[in-house]
């Protein structure tokens, strides 16, 4: 659970960091103003002052968009925007499946 990664409720961003630790052959590199996660090239998720943005199925994507604080994400059409206004365990336990199947997605494609 993803309170329990970083000992309390945590930042989205800690909570992606600590995910990304756990996952195997995770890159990470500093974009603009963040950070972008990828996996044999193909970045499947970034994180900035306005939130998350992960790189899903479409049929994931599509059932994401109709959660709470998700809209498409201008990185493309499998794309996310994640911006929760609250930052609560129900969307940090979001962002952490988000985070696993964008990553679960793109290692299937390397």
């Amino acid at each position: 659970m993803a309170e329990d990664r970083v000992g309390g409720a945590g930042s989205l961003e800690e909570v992606l960091v600590a995910v990304a630790g756990e996952l195997e052959e995770v890159e990470s590199r500093p974009a603009d103003d963040g950070t972008e996660w990828s996996i044999g090239g193909i970045v499947f998720a970034a994180i900035g002052p306005e939130g998350a943005d992960f790189r899903l199925s479409r049929p994931v994507a599509a059932a994401a968009l109709r959660t709470p604080d998700t809209a498409r994400s201008p990185r493309g059409p499998d794309w996310i925007a994640f911006r929760p206004a609250l930052l609560d365990r129900h969307a940090l336990d979001r962002a952490e499946a988000w985070f696993t199947s964008a990553w679960r997605r793109a290692d299937g494609e390397t």
